[in-house]
């Protein structure tokens, strides 16, 4: 029997459908084999020459394990101060309508491997991009006129990648995304009639009940949402009360990168390695220290499409029970706690 689930977290109803799971969900064949070095891919060691200038790299001598520069194609315009306001202009009807994307958009290759995946990669390659991560989150935070920065990673074409390298990305926008702003107001609006952080009262929930719970490791906890929009759809959580992942600290970044690559293991074994969109959630510029919001990290699989209904009224159509996900993402995490 279908049924609809409200999110505590944004506010929305999701419906799940489990009859659902019969339909094709599109997937194509499996995945191609890459090689560890691709002459032609400008990620790879060699061709640093073919993308714009460096912002950083680790180490900073000798070969690098993971570099930072700005996106050569960028969603907002770098060398516009978002802090300069813009004189709207008339767009039909409706004046002030249009504004300049003023911001920055990096790219982070996460590492010299062609083939490297986020599920094998080293936990002390993968603290390593985490904790860039958080400093050029930070770095771009400060900017004058920034609202919010979004850190986010496309894994397969469904998901809206275009080089296949190993790479994440960040933008800075000058206003607040709707879905952040949205978040921000449920979470106060939490914290105001109950005292406490809805997401820490989720992650604590789920961990005693169990159900959805992923996998857990010092300081976080994975699970799969009651609400899930998606099949297999999991939250990465930190225990501790951070509004901000810019406040995420090094001896964090180890344990968030081995429960992060045994979710992104697990999803490979148990939903057939789909496509995958990561994103971080965290506070908007300003509200760092704010105790209503938890900065998580979402993945979402692409193994169904939104079509016209989701379109048409913003409620998503479940197919898979997030505590079926759960214990079949629990069963797959163990070859690799144990290998």
């Amino acid at each position: 029997m279908a049924t609809l689930r409200h999110d505590a977290v944004s506010d929305e109803w999701v419906i799940l459908a489990p009859e659902r799971a019969s339909r094709s969900n599109g997937s194509g064949p499996g995945r191609p084999l890459l090689p560890s070095y691709e002459p032609e891919c400008p990620f790879c060691p060699g061709n640093e020459e073919t993308t714009p200038a460096e912002i950083g790299r680790s180490p900073r001598t000798g070969p690098w394990r993971h570099r930072v520069m700005p996106n050569l194609y960028p969603a907002v315009s770098p060398g516009l101060d978002a802090a300069v306001p813009v004189e709207p202009e008339l767009v039909g009807a409706f004046p002030g309508a249009e504004r300049a994307a003023a911001g920055a958009h990096e790219v982070v290759v996460e590492s010299p491997l062609h083939n490297q995946r986020l599920d094998e990669m080293p936990t002390d390659d993968l603290a390593a991009v985490l904790r860039t991560w958080r400093d050029r989150s930070m770095a771009l935070s400060g900017q004058p006129g920034v609202r919010a920065v979004v850190v986010f990673k496309n894994f397969g074409e469904r998901a809206g990648i275009s080089v296949v390298h190993p790479h994440s990305q960040i933008i800075a926008t000058p206003v607040v995304p709707p879905e952040v702003m949205r978040r921000a107001e449920v979470a106060a609006r939490y914290h105001h009639e109950h005292g406490r952080s809805v997401f820490l009262d989720l992650a604590e929930r789920e961990l005693a009940e169990g159900v959805r719970l992923v996998g857990v490791s010092p300081g976080f906890v994975a699970i799969t949402p009651f609400a899930s929009r998606l099949p297999y759809e999991t939250w990465v959580i930190p225990f501790e009360q951070q509004a901000s992942f810019t406040t995420l600290r090094d001896d964090q970044a180890p344990h968030l990168a081995t429960l992060l690559r045994d979710v992104a293991g697990a999803l490979r074994r148990s939903a057939g390695d789909p496509d995958y969109n990561l994103v971080v959630h965290t506070a908007p510029v300003g509200q760092e220290g704010v105790p209503f919001l938890q900065w998580y990290i979402r993945v979402l699989p692409r193994v169904m499409t939104a079509a016209g209904f989701e379109l048409g009224s913003g409620m998503w159509i479940n197919c898979v029970a997030p505590e079926r996900a759960a214990a079949t993402l629990r069963e797959s995490l163990v070859p690799a706690a144990t290998g």
